[in-house]
């Protein structure tokens, strides 16, 4: 589970965020968006020492200054049934799950179709134009003065 996915599920929720400065943050979350930044309304902020606390109506906290955020175990538990389901409605949609294989290297596709890889016969060159080794013609790494300036 990707922590964006939790706190977009976790939006009307209790949560405690604590930022680096060691301040802390007790309120419902609003929104956030792809930078985590949070706006939450009903807001205790609690200095770092531990001795003065703010209550806010809201407060907007800018993601890149936060350490940690703590949601509540039902929040985590009803976003990963959101995601299986998804996944399960994916799945079958797809087929029954049924894998493609897509890996490993070789075989036709990818970057247009040759068929004689690296420069060999088939090449870009046309049908069957063999280009010769390394550092022949003008172009490619070529040796010596020209390397591959087209000279």
């Amino acid at each position: 589970m990707l922590p964006l996915a939790l706190l977009h599920g976790a939006q009307g929720k209790p949560m405690l965020v604590e930022l680096k400065n060691a301040e802390t943050f007790n309120g419902h979350l609003i929104q956030c968006d792809n930078f985590m930044n949070l706006t939450m309304r009903e807001v205790y902020q609690t200095s770092a020492n531990g001795e003065q606390f703010w209550k806010l109506s809201e407060c907007y906290i800018r993601g890149n200054t936060v350490k940690y955020i703590r949601v509540t175990d039902n929040v985590i538990d009803q976003v990963k049934q959101q995601e299986d389901a998804y996944r399960q409605q994916n799945r079958s949609a797809r087929g029954g799950g049924q894998s493609n294989d897509r890996g490993g290297r070789g075989g036709s596709g990818g970057r247009g179709y040759f068929n004689a890889g690296r420069g060999g016969a088939g090449a870009r060159g046309g049908p069957g134009v063999h280009r010769g080794s390394r550092g022949s013609g003008d172009r490619g790494r070529g040796r010596g003065s020209d390397r591959g300036r087209g000279r």
